[in-house]
């Protein structure tokens, strides 16, 4: 398996970085934090029309099908640009769910996906670690349907999206839902996050649902969903390499530019050390995360350590690459003017999304028999 770009790749990269650097700076994150805005529905709208929402939806229902390593592609570019959207909770981890389910309805919905006009959150969380097998939200049954009854923390793209895919417990095991917003008894908070990005808390106080709301049959909620938290769990692995790639350009930048003693610090040994070991840890990651594309494109049965080696690689990666910048732009690195800032913020929230470090790396060592 070669872990290097395709031309094909290449192109969707180049294509996605101009239309990000016209649509999506840096610079647009920070005007929307400064006006309290969590959502760009134009920005959604250009994806959409330029196929990304539909990267993984199968032609017959107006997506591309292109693949997990092209959507890694196109994650990987936003992260450069700290672009907000709902790309990983819609356009991989939803279109991943709706495509494994045969039935009307998710066509439909897989449509409207692809089409831009129907975005989702995924409602796992209920504590403070990222942790599915342990939901404790119950789904009880009630005549044809269920009562849900519960909370859910850290919803990624809970405020804007129109749907909410949610894993609850029923007597018959984790179940999972799609759901409307709308429901009565299921109320919504903004949750204000450091990276500006949009976050939420649901709570379901006896919230009625019909059987048709039911992704499958009952207690195969997580089995349907993990192939799909695996996508999204590798997306997010390439955004923040994407994040580390950027962080680390900007840093280089500044070591030529700033001089001391009359010379470029650059020009020091020891922060050309530093700079060495950055690039060489962004190299492997990067492997690792194309790696991932692949193998679940071409064996997902067998994708899960590939996955959560990216993610662990990403993660950490991502998180020295932006602390390093800090350092080594000094006592800029720590203003708000300056958007290093923002490079750190994303890594620490990214860090925690769909599994931290500790999580994924349990799995690596689960999946080597220690």
């Amino acid at each position: 398996m070669k872990l290097v770009e395709t031309e094909e790749e290449k192109i969707l990269a180049d294509s996605a970085r101009t239309l990000l650097d016209r649509s999506a700076p840096i610079g647009k994150l920070r005007q929307m934090r400064d006006a309290g805005r969590t959502n760009e529905p134009e920005l959604w709208q250009e994806m959409a029309a330029a196929g990304w929402s539909g990267i993984l939806v199968p032609e017959e229902y107006g997506g591309s099908a292109m693949g997990h390593a092209a959507a890694n592609v196109l994650a990987r570019e936003m992260g450069r640009n700290l672009t907000v959207s709902s790309f990983i909770s819609t356009a991989v981890i939803a279109a991943g769910v709706l495509r494994s389910v045969e039935t009307d309805v998710a066509c439909d919905r897989l449509s409207q996906l692809a089409a831009g006009t129907l975005t989702y959150a995924l409602a796992i969380d209920e504590a403070s670690k990222f942790d599915p097998s342990k939901v404790e939200m119950t789904a009880e049954p009630r005549g044809n349907g269920y009562i849900l009854s519960g909370q859910k923390v850290f919803v990624a793209d809970g405020c804007n999206a129109n749907r909410i895919l949610l894993l609850a417990r029923s007597p018959d095991g984790l179940c999972l839902f799609d759901l409307e917003k709308s429901l009565p008894g299921l109320t919504q908070q903004e949750v204000q996050m450091i990276d500006s990005r949009d976050v939420a808390e649901f709570s379901f106080e006896n919230v009625e649902v019909t059987g048709e709301t039911l992704v499958g049959r009952p207690g195969e909620g997580l089995t349907l969903l993990s192939p799909a938290l695996q996508a999204g769990q590798a997306a997010l692995a390439a955004e923040a390499t994407g994040l580390a790639e950027a962080a680390f350009g900007m840093t280089t930048g500044y070591l030529k530019e700033r001089k001391q003693f009359g010379v470029p610090i650059g020009s020091f040994q020891a922060l050309q050390h530093r700079a060495a070991h950055l690039w060489c840890e962004i190299e492997v990651t990067s492997s690792a995360v194309l790696n991932a594309g692949r193998m679940l494109d071409q064996d997902p049965q067998n994708a899960a350590l590939a996955v959560s080696v990216a993610k662990a690689r990403a993660t950490e990666t991502a998180q020295r690459v932006v602390q390093e910048g800090v350092q080594m732009h000094g006592g800029i690195g720590m203003t708000d003017a300056f958007d290093m800032g923002f490079y750190m913020k994303r890594a620490r929230v990214s860090a925690e999304w769909l599994g931290d470090y500790g999580y994924h790396a349990a799995i690596v060592a689960n999946l080597r028999g220690f």
